[in-house]
């Protein structure tokens, strides 16, 4: 066999091995899995939306997981504008209610009164009336001077009645520390141990407060009387 057809059948046989190289080569490769293709494409999708995202701009900011754009400077600065508005105007409404209080305390201390001192001035006029008829009289008429002086007085206790001012009624009537001051206290025969039997100062109280207590005497039975004495005597011989 010559050297040139020699090498042509080596040529073949190599050939023929490549073939059947590949052939093996491809017989024992695996097909793709469903699950890998799919696991493919999904990677392929988020890798062309992130570059979408990143050619747009509008890519999410570091630590913000939901993706929410952070608020516009302006938008900030506006907000705090409004906020600093609304603070101010709260502060001068607050300062007008200081000054509308204040006064309005003031006039209640200064001018509280008014309405009383209004319905005391008929009282103040017939009073006047009833001194000066005394004086024209020359005190001879001294029915007619009493008459003027309870009519004064009946107006005086309505005016004050008006205003919430009562009266406390103390004679006869059981000795309550609440509503009374003993000035002293005497024996009597007829009248209950602790009743009031003079009234020297008459009480007042305006609504449910106390202005004044009633200055009054009470009775101390026969029995407080002479246990009374017989120990004043007891202590005397024991002296």
């Amino acid at each position: 066999m010559s050297p040139r057809k020699r090498k042509i059948e080596v040529k073949a046989e190599e050939s023929e091995g490549g073939e059947s190289a590949a052939e093996e080569a491809s017989e024992g490769s695996l097909a793709p899995s469903p699950e890998l293709e799919e696991a493919l494409r999904e990677a392929t999708a988020a890798v062309e939306g992130s570059a979408a995202e990143a050619g747009n701009g509008e890519a999410s900011p570091a630590g913000d997981p939901a993706g929410e754009a952070l608020p516009h400077p302006e938008d900030l600065v506006r907000e705090f504008e409004e906020t600093r508005d609304r603070l101010l105007r709260l502060q001068a409404d607050f300062e007008n209610f200081k000054r509308r209080t204040l006064k309005e305390r003031t006039d209640a201390h200064q001018y509280g009164h008014e309405n009383l001192v209004k319905d005391l001035l008929p009282t103040v006029d017939n009073l006047d009336r009833a001194i000066d008829h005394a004086r024209k009289s020359g005190g001879g008429d001294l029915e007619s001077l009493l008459q003027g002086v309870e009519l004064v007085q009946r107006e005086l206790l309505a005016a004050l009645t008006k205003h919430g001012v009562v009266r406390i009624e103390a004679l006869e009537q059981s000795f309550d520390p609440a509503f009374h001051e003993a000035m002293a206290q005497v024996p009597h025969e007829s009248a209950p141990t602790n009743t009031v039997i003079e009234e020297l100062q008459k009480g007042y109280r305006l609504r449910d407060r106390l202005i004044r207590p009633s200055r009054v005497v009470v009775a101390r039975g026969p029995e407080d009387a002479l246990n009374g004495q017989e120990k004043t005597e007891t202590e005397g011989d024991a002296g």
